[in-house]
């Protein structure tokens, strides 16, 4: 499972990271500042796609198996 898993997270993150980002130049008020706020949602992205990559490939472990 650690290896689906693995892949999920690099998946979700790079794509939640992304969303994060796109906010951050989307809005006047954070991009403004956006040299300090870009790390923050990309780690946050990264963050957040952990547990949730864990619970999909737990899904998919009990789907296949």
């Amino acid at each position: 499972m650690a290896p689906v898993a693995t892949l999920i997270w690099i998946i979700l993150g790079t794509t939640l990271a992304g969303i994060g980002l796109t906010i951050v130049l989307a809005t006047p008020q954070l991009a403004a500042e956006s040299m300090k706020y870009i790390p923050w949602a990309a780690l946050a992205g990264f963050v957040v796609a952990m547990p949730l990559s864990l619970l999909l490939a737990r899904k998919l472990a009990g789907r296949c198996g």
